[in-house]
């Protein structure tokens, strides 16, 4: 259980660290990869603790989850300035104005879901790519949108070089969803939508779960889950305050 408000993806005492990375810079990171399997990874240890301390102290018991925690690179996904931080408890800029969630968010919030093996993933934000590297360790496949442009590449590029191949990056409109895709067993936002898109919700599965963070504003946003039953009714629990990035719409989409 969260204790108090976190600030998962949303300006904070980072402040203007970053805000501007550049592709170069988030691509090389993404190249870095390769190092990962080269040699001994420095960072194991660091990883161990982010667990530990952060992680399973919270409350997180999933295996799965706690697993791909500990296996999954997070200071690759990060930019070189502030990969020293990569396990610190807390969110971190990644450049474009966007952030990668703090680790327990993105533990709590995969748990949340419960993907499965035989389970289809959308998720909604790619940003550097983190949270679909999480995932593509505990479902069948994961499909993930990202609306920013040189995100969405560099993404692709990271994930690639790390050898994710059941993952399939694509640029466009989360609040579109991808209908040539649908119906999904799982779907997870990273961004927060004023209200949780309709079409999301009917690109859902029965017997389906969505996960999202949903609010106005960043002040009053909430992470929710979205039950479809099989009988098609829509079930829905508030499970903690959030801070989200919001979730940014397409020019049709908010037409």
């Amino acid at each position: 259980m969260i204790a108090q408000r976190t600030a998962c993806e949303t300006r904070n005492g980072w402040g203007n660290i970053m805000t501007h990375c550049s592709l170069a810079c988030l691509i090389a990171t993404g190249l870095a990869a390769g190092l990962l399997f080269s040699g001994e990874d420095p960072f194991t240890g660091q990883r161990e603790r982010m667990v530990r301390e952060q992680i399973e102290a919270r409350g997180i018991r999933n295996a799965d989850v706690l697993r791909m925690m500990r296996s999954t690179p997070r200071h690759l996904f990060v930019p070189e300035d502030v990969r020293k931080y990569a396990y610190s408890d807390r969110p971190l800029p990644i450049g474009l104005g966007q952030t990668i969630s703090q680790p327990y968010v993105v533990a709590l919030m995969t748990e949340l879901l419960a993907a499965g093996k035989t389970d289809r993933v959308l998720e909604i934000g790619t940003g550097s790519g983190y949270q679909a590297a999480i995932l593509a360790g505990t479902a069948k496949h994961v499909y993930t949108i990202e609306i920013v442009s040189e995100l969405a590449n560099s993404a692709r590029d990271r994930l690639a070089a790390m050898g994710s191949k059941n993952v399939t990056v694509r640029l466009g409109d989360g609040y579109k969803g991808w209908p040539e895709e649908a119906p999904f067993d799982r779907i997870i936002l990273t961004a927060a939508p004023p209200e949780v898109p309709q079409r999301l919700v009917e690109q859902l599965t029965r017997g389906g779960r969505l996960v999202a963070p949903v609010g106005d504003s960043p002040a009053t946003q909430e992470l929710v889950v979205v039950e479809k039953t099989m009988s098609g009714e829509i079930r829905r629990r508030a499970v903690a305050p959030v801070m989200f990035v919001p979730m940014v719409q397409g020019k049709e989409s908010s037409k």
